[in-house]
This record gives C-alpha cells, sequence and structure tokens, in this order.
C-alpha cells in the first residue's frame, strides 16, 4: 500500500538564490574586510566561502533528491538532500571553530578597525543575508533548516558588527570586535550541533519527533480481526516524509474479504500521518512469521 503527499515548495530555487547571494557578497566581504581591518568582517567572509561551498553543495543534492527512484535507489534520491544537511553542519562547525580562534587572537592584541567602513559593510551584509534567511525560513527539510542557520549566522554576526562600529565611532574600544563575533559564533554553533544531532538522528533511522509510533500501534490493534502486530517499524526518508512498515497477525478470519477490510481499515489510519510509503504484510493466525524482530 502507498500514499503520497504533494508538496509545492520549491527548495531548489530557494537553495540557488541564497547560494549566488552569499558567493558574491563573501568576494566582497574579502576585500571590504581588509580595507576596514576588522576581524569579524575578514572571519565572517572566511565563514562564508565555506558556507558558499556548502550552499553550492546543497543545492546541487537538493537537485538531485528530487529525481526518480531506479534499481539503484529504490526509494529515490530524498536522502542526498540529508547529506546535504549533513555536510553543511559540518562546514559550519568548521568555519565556526576558525572565527572562534581568530576572535580570541584579537582579544590578546587588538587593532584599530574602520569604524564607517564597518557601518557600510553591516548595513549590506544584514540586508543581502536577511533576505535569503526570510526565503528558506518556511522550508521544511533538514537541509533547508540547516542552511537556513548559515544564513541567519551571518545576519546576527553583521547586526553584532553594525553595533561594535556604531560604539567604534564614538569610543574606539578596540576588543569589542572580536568580542561580538566570539559570542555570536559560539551562540550559532550551540544551535548547528542541535541541528547536526537531528541530522544524524534522522540517518540512522530514528522514528520521527512528528509521529507517535505507540499511538499508530494502539489505533490498529483495535480493529476488529487484528490480533497483535510485529517488525514495525517508522523512519525517515530526509526529515520530512516518512515510512512505515509492519506485519499484522490476523484472528477469526473465514473469508478473503475480511482480510481486505482489514487492510482498508489500516489504510485509513496510516492516511492520516505524512507518509511517503507504507507496507503492511498480513499474516492468518495459522502463519508463523519467519523473520525474527
Amino acid at each position: 500500500m502507498g500514499h503520497q503527499h504533494n508538496h509545492q515548495h520549491d527548495s531548489g530555487k530557494n537553495l540557488r538564490l541564497a547560494f549566488f547571494l552569499n558567493l558574491g557578497f563573501t568576494i566582497l566581504e574579502f576585500i571590504g574586510g581588509m580595507y576596514v581591518n576588522s576581524v569579524a568582517i575578514i572571519s565572517d567572509a572566511v565563514h562564508d566561502l565555506g558556507d558558499s561551498l556548502s550552499l553550492g553543495t546543497s543545492w546541487y543534492l537538493d537537485k538531485k533528491s528530487k529525481e526518480k527512484s531506479n534499481a539503484a535507489f529504490s526509494f529515490g534520491y530524498r536522502r542526498f538532500s540529508l547529506l546535504g544537511a549533513l555536510i553543511n553542519s559540518l562546514v559550519l562547525i568548521g568555519g565556526s571553530i576558525y572565527v572562534i580562534y581568530e576572535a580570541v587572537g584579537r582579544l590578546f592584541e587588538p587593532e584599530h578597525s574602520d569604524a564607517d567602513g564597518m557601518i557600510i559593510f553591516a548595513i549590506i551584509g544584514v540586508a543581502v543575508n536577511g533576505y535569503a534567511a526570510y526565503k528558506l525560513s518556511s522550508g521544511k527539510s533538514m537541509n533547508e533548516k540547516v542552511v537556513s542557520w548559515h544564513l541567519l549566522e551571518d545576519v546576527l554576526g553583521w547586526v553584532a558588527v553594525l553595533v561594535v562600529a556604531i560604539v567604534l565611532k564614538f569610543q574606539d574600544i578596540h576588543y569589542l570586535d572580536p568580542a561580538l563575533s566570539l559570542l555570536i559564533t559560539i551562540y550559532i554553533l550551540w544551535n548547528v550541533v542541535k541541528r547536526l544531532k537531528e541530522t544524524l538522528f534522522i540517518f540512522l533511522q530514528g522514528v520521527p519527533k512528528d509521529i507517535d509510533l505507540q499511538e499508530i500501534k494502539n489505533k490498529i490493534l483495535e480493529i476488529n480481526k487484528v490480533a497483535s502486530m510485529h517488525h514495525t517499524h517508522i523512519w525517515s526518508l530526509e526529515g520530512e516524509h516518512h515510512v512505515f512498515t509492519a506485519h499484522i497477525k490476523l484472528q477469526y478470519i473465514e473469508k478473503f474479504g475480511e482480510v481486505l477490510e482489514v487492510k482498508k481499515q489500516v489504510k485509513n489510519i496510516l492516511k492520516t500521518y505524512s507518509f511517503e510509503h507504507y507496507t503492511i504484510e498480513t499474516e492468518l493466525d495459522e502463519e508463523t512469521c519467519e523473520l525474527t524482530e
């Protein structure tokens, strides 16, 4: 038995937009960061370069994930999108560690920064990354959620740069630039690690958080003629589309029509959940399942 949901959300278009915005702005950051001598801007440029590479990877893998199933990948390529989320998380963690390293170095050896130049770049940074983050904020796939954290980090980072630059206009406190960069990066790093745990949970075929396995079991066991269930498994392809399989032991079956009625009732229960695929095997009471739990 199978059931599919149509999703109109165009994740590929949003990822493509985020990629080109990020890549173009990264080039501008490298030039501007050296010009105004700001570690926050230079560090963010290095971070954005990693982001651009992972965004490009995400865009490709998201496009790949929409391909039809074949003999090699019978479920299709949906999990390729999940691979993009994993790569993004690892790149972002690596970039965050680098930013922390650079910021700590500047705390011990402060340098003067051009406040006026920092304000200009900060305003552009908030606008560009804010728009891209907004476009991806409604994304449902784990890939888009991780990418949105990339962009949110940049927005918060540029807000920090803007605040620092305004303060530097009036007070030349050199350590403010690396200190705020450090705080923002640590905050985002904490959230990315949470996303990485979610991604790994899906990779390891954990039961999706939005589905109660025991609740489904209880509903099916209430159906007339159902004696028990075993080999009941739920996992997610990429965090949005889920898969359900189960063996259902029947009892007191006298004619084939009763088996069909049980299947129909099971299907009606499963239709209320976001399953991309579901497979049910029915076993009569005199049958013995050859598989072990």
